[in-house]
């Protein structure tokens, strides 16, 4: 029995996935595929185990019951290198009726099998390239600052982020580059596991909320929001709180992504400004700032951010990602 899906998954995709699959009494999941992909087979996988239907376990939306039994076998191959989903505990379905993604999450969701094969990106056209490269890069680089960092996220964060500053321009332009999507596969798995264990931030906390309002890829609406979130967060730390260590982990970055020991953060941020320009990422076409603000403030992925930004910064943030350029 084989289910598509188009665009990210919505909680009825799931509704009726899982549906097919026990009308055929599928045991076991294989997902291959993008991000989107294996969160809908992780959300059926876990469905057939538990019971119920997908708004009973969805956390904000739903009921946000605990899930308690493991989810049948589950295998993750995927094919994009972006998400990191085939080794994170959750995941994320689209609530068109209101206007959120949210999330199902548990430990019992882990998948079974996950088999990373850069070979299998090759044929990933440039721009799902620069969308999951991008997300890839903001994986490993909002758990790298996280209020949540540990030695281990830190380990696997740094070297995503030296893989994407070696790879991530280079996949995009020349797709056969097995280094290159080696780099970017090998991002996107550290990336996964370093959001794991030491969440994201106000990047996340944006695309989560934006891409509940309009339909634009989770990857691009990272990259949208990804140099406007960074500078925020740097102005508001040396006002606020000059001594953080997150200061010296963005110069870190700074140094891991442009190969540059000297590197200084305004050399990242202008190295992020000039890949997001490169891979021809768009401005996000969105006016509710006052609610998007809002929702940002609350989000489960904002609470990772290395300072609370204030609501004005935000706004800063959302007129920043949704200008056209001039």
């Amino acid at each position: 029995m084989v289910s598509t899906v188009d665009g990210e998954p919505a909680v009825e995709t799931a509704r009726a996935a899982t549906a097919l699959a026990r009308e055929h009494g599928a045991d076991v999941v294989l997902a291959i595929g993008g991000g989107s992909v294996l969160d809908l087979g992780k959300a059926v996988a876990m469905l057939l185990a538990n019971g119920g239907d997908p708004l009973d376990y969805l956390e904000v939306v739903g009921a946000g019951r605990p899930i308690t039994r493991p989810s049948v076998p589950y295998l993750a191959v995927p094919t994009t290198a972006g998400t990191g989903a085939e080794v994170t505990a959750n995941a994320v379905l689209t609530s068109p009726e209101h206007g959120l993604k949210a999330s199902l999450r548990s430990p019992f969701m882990l998948p079974r099998v996950a088999l990373v094969d850069p070979l299998l990106t090759l044929d990933c056209p440039p721009a799902v390239s620069a969308a999951s490269g991008l997300d890839a890069l903001t994986q490993c680089l909002e758990p790298l600052v996280s209020v949540r960092a540990n030695p281990v996220t830190d380990g696997l964060a740094r070297e995503g982020l030296r893989r994407a500053g070696t790879g991530l321009r280079r996949a995009y332009a020349h797709g056969s580059d097995v280094a290159a999507r080696t780099d970017m596969a090998l991002c996107a798995l550290f990336g996964g596991m370093a959001l794991a264990n030491a969440k994201l931030g106000t990047v996340h906390g944006f695309a989560g909320v934006v891409g509940g309002m309009v339909d634009v890829p989770h990857g691009l609406a990272c990259a949208a929001f990804l140099v406007p979130v960074v500078e925020a967060n740097v102005h508001a730390l040396r006002r606020r709180q000059p001594d953080s260590p997150a200061l010296g982990r963005y110069e870190e970055a700074a140094r891991l992504l442009t190969g540059d020991p000297g590197a200084s953060i305004v050399d990242g941020v202008d190295w992020l400004r000039e890949t997001v320009a490169l891979l021809g990422v768009p401005p996000i076409g969105l006016d509710r700032a006052d609610t998007v603000v809002a929702r940002v403030a609350k989000a489960s992925s904002t609470q990772g951010n290395p300072i609370v930004l204030t609501d004005d910064e935000l706004h800063t943030v959302f007129a920043a990602a949704t200008r056209v350029p001039g």
